[in-house]
């Protein structure tokens, strides 16, 4: 493995042993669990995890992120949010991702004070600045700390990094919110929501890993990897899945013809 990516990860230790007392805002996903990993090693007992369960996250996400708090033996707090009762996000605006960060890290901040945490950390990233990501803007307003930006940390790297810790999560597919997969101005619901949830999980369940089931209204458009699309396009596979999704209340089920790509509903903003 490269030297880089390691003295990165000794500069996220030092940088986090500065804060003293740390929350991380931990999803579970390939970045949050690097850093409340390194969180870890650097402030022991003084770090800690708060985990949001909301219906933009996935019951197998949430589940993960408590089984690898609880492994670890990094103490932890759920805090249940009821997302689409905020202003405005049950509309599904195009900064819906900045209402919804400022809401949740409103509540994560006051978990921290409760627990005594001087800090609240999240786990953007380097690659985050390539796209639309309207949620910046509320973490910066809420004075919530980046680490891994802060030491310029790219997801490759953290990847490398959490491959060499032992980390379970180095190859783990990136999973996302799940509002992210309705198209901008579609009303969210909790129904649609777990449609989307269930839709991807079947597919996850047959083997495909990095993939995202978009909709538009009562149309699925997948996402999947270009190496995957040979296998899905098989007869049998295809009418398997058409089925499914009718099942769960899809009209209409295409498939990307570009394939997965982060922030595809951002196209034209």
């Amino acid at each position: 493995m490269k030297e880089e990516p390691m003295k990165k990860y000794e500069d996220l230790k030092k940088y986090l042993k500065g804060l003293e007392s740390v929350a991380v805002a931990f999803s579970g996903g390939v970045d949050s669990t690097l850093l409340l990993y390194a969180a870890k090693e650097a402030l022991g007992d003084n770090a800690m995890a708060i985990i949001g369960k909301s219906v933009f996250v996935p019951d197998s996400e949430y589940s993960e992120a408590v089984e690898f708090a609880e492994k670890h033996h990094i103490k932890y707090e759920v805090l249940n949010m009821d997302v689409l009762s905020v202003e405005g996000i049950e509309d599904n605006p195009e900064n819906r991702c900045y209402l919804c960060k400022k809401a949740i890290f409103s509540g994560i901040l006051e978990k921290a004070r409760e627990m005594k945490m001087k800090t609240v950390a999240e786990g953007s990233n380097m690659d985050d600045t390539k796209d639309y990501r309207p949620g910046r803007k509320a973490i910066a307003e809420l004075s919530v700390e980046s680490p891994l930006y802060a030491v310029t940390l790219y997801k490759k790297e953290i990847r490398e990094i959490s491959k060499e810790l032992g980390l379970p999560t180095w190859d783990k597919p990136s999973r996302a919110c799940l509002a992210s997969r309705f198209v901008y101005g579609e009303k969210l619901t909790e129904e649609g929501l777990k449609r989307v949830e269930l839709a991807e999980e079947y597919l996850l369940d047959l083997g495909y890993k990095q993939l995202r089931v978009r909709t538009h209204g009562d149309l699925a458009r997948i996402e999947l990897e270009e190496a995957d699309m040979d296998s899905f396009m098989k007869a049998e596979r295809r009418q398997a899945v058409y089925e499914k999704f009718k099942e769960l209340g899809f009209d209409y089920v295409t498939l990307d013809l570009k394939g997965y790509r982060m922030g595809s509903m951002n196209i034209g903003i």
